[in-house]
């Protein structure tokens, strides 16, 4: 059998860091580890071919060649998915669909042959043992959780390595929290599940064996969210993983606000090789975090949490949400003032969505206020419910808040904030290559001559070199990132 794994093209966005990524010639931001776990899933008889089209074109020939072509996408991708399956069906293959878009959407794609739904430990094999008795099913899916004891190391050798900024690994899925508006305990559950330190410790093997060193995103939804079994076992054992391979990769993830409630934990991430954490932070409100239920981030005072994080060794990025109901004119100037006053970087503001099946979804359905389906772009203007706030007012406010925190100025500032805050703990140290120092002379050229905020970046070099000379390159990496952001919402 031949399989093709395709993973279609993700449109320009906040998180794709497409402007970013030709500072350090690379032509995508992460690997679709969905697609190539999958793969790993698979008979090892079969030929598999993967095609990242954020990085290649797909060709008929890959077409042509392969029995089978398998798609993973999110709802982000949903324009490049149609002109996926229109090309398969042109050459009258066969298609398999799965991932968090067909989970959710496969009534609408009717041209799809075969469709894996929810985690695929489960229902890949009832596909497989049917296929191989030539009785193959339109629809495998299930109300059940995997075992991520089952989840196979990925076939990462499918991937051209080099062309991607970081590499990714999963440990855990599920989430203990039930945020209104968030889809992942729909799709996974409450229950943090987890792989053993002994799977994660054969993935970081074959990453390291593929000779990657650098950027590892740990892509679990809340990584902390089995904070015993992460301090007894995982992150030690990883520690000590990095210790005898001379700290080749640096980690990110994605945790609660709670981490700054526990400094031994902080203590142990950062001595592991974590570097930055991605929070959830939402709302300065306290009245818009009730009416979410965002519990962990209510009673707490949220800008010391976030300074106590970046003291102890990690950056903080977030995600911050307008458009709540009980949302109020004022809380746009509230989010800047809080964004600025934070040294978050990285703030990444999204108007309110209702992803399908979550509970927010279904209290909008109920009040009868939906209008579409979200288009999972974070930063697209779009929103698929009627809010109570005057829609105008609404987007007028939020390119306020883009236009105060991403103008170059206001932007600089919060890096130096960041910067000042920032207690680099990490012992892993970034190889000086040719193709960084290239990098950081396009940075040169690209911002400090030709860009209009040229001023700014000059001062934010020569004040870094002056107050903070060993976060220099810190510095230059978030210049890049600001030029991106700039370009992604035409600032």
């Amino acid at each position: 059998m031949n399989v093709l794994l395709v993973y279609p093209q993700c449109p320009d966005s906040y998180w794709n860091f497409k402007h970013a990524l030709k500072f350090i010639s690379k032509r995508a931001a992460v690997p679709p580890l969905g697609l190539i776990t999958v793969s790993a899933m698979l008979p090892s008889s079969w030929q598999k071919k993967l095609v990242d089209m954020n990085i290649t074109n797909l060709q008929p020939s890959d077409i042509q060649w392969a029995d089978y072509v398998f798609i993973s996408a999110m709802y982000i991708q949903k324009e490049s998915v149609s002109k996926v399956i229109a090309e398969c069906k042109k050459w009258g293959k066969k298609i398999v669909g799965g991932g968090p878009l067909f989970t959710q959407e496969y009534a609408s794609y009717l041209e799809i042959d075969h469709f894996i739904l929810n985690e695929a430990e489960i229902t890949m094999p009832f596909f497989l043992d049917d296929l191989k008795k030539g009785q193959s099913q339109r629809v495998y899916k299930t109300d059940k959780y995997a075992d991520m004891k089952s989840s196979p190391v990925p076939d990462f050798h499918l991937l051209s390595v080099n062309e991607y900024a970081s590499m990714n690994v999963q440990i855990s899925r599920g989430c203990p929290y039930s945020c209104d508006f968030c889809e992942i305990t729909s799709l996974l559950g409450h229950k943090v599940r987890m792989k053993t330190s002994t799977q994660v410790l054969q993935e970081l093997d074959a990453l390291y064996k593929l000779n990657w060193r650098g950027s590892v995103q740990i892509v679990d939804d809340n990584f902390i969210g089995n904070r015993k079994e992460a301090k007894t076992n995982l992150l030690p054992a990883i520690t000590k993983w990095m210790q005898k391979h001379h700290h080749p990769f640096s980690f990110s993830a994605q945790t609660s606000i709670n981490l700054a409630d526990d400094q031994e934990l902080l203590t142990m991430m950062t001595k592991a090789g974590f570097i930055s954490t991605f929070i959830g932070i939402e709302s300065p409100d306290e009245i818009s975090l009730e009416e979410c239920h965002k519990v962990q981030n209510r009673n707490r005072d949220m800008l010391h949490s976030i300074k106590k994080i970046q003291n102890g060794g990690m950056q903080v990025s977030g995600g911050f949400i307008v458009g709540f109901d009980s949302d109020t004119p004022s809380v746009f100037q509230r989010q800047i003032d809080f964004i600025q006053q934070s040294g978050i970087v990285s703030a990444m503001v999204g108007l309110l969505n209702a992803p399908k099946n979550t509970k927010l979804y279904h209290q909008l359905k109920a009040e009868n206020r939906l209008t579409t389906e979200t288009t999972g772009n974070n930063t697209d203007l779009s929103m698929n419910f009627i809010p109570k706030m005057d829609s105008k007012d609404l987007l007028e406010g939020y390119n306020q808040i883009i236009s105060n925190i991403y103008s170059t100025k206001p932007y600089y500032k919060r890096l130096r904030k960041l910067l000042l805050n920032y207690n680099k703990k990490s012992a892993h140290q970034a190889k000086i290559s040719y193709s960084l120092f290239k990098a950081f002379l396009k940075s040169v050229f690209i911002i400090g001559i030709v860009n209009k905020g040229r001023g700014e970046y000059w001062k934010l070099i020569i004040w870094t070199l002056f107050k903070k000379p060993s976060a220099i390159v810190d510095a230059i990496t978030y210049t890049v990132y600001g030029y991106h952001f700039r370009k992604v919402y035409g600032l």
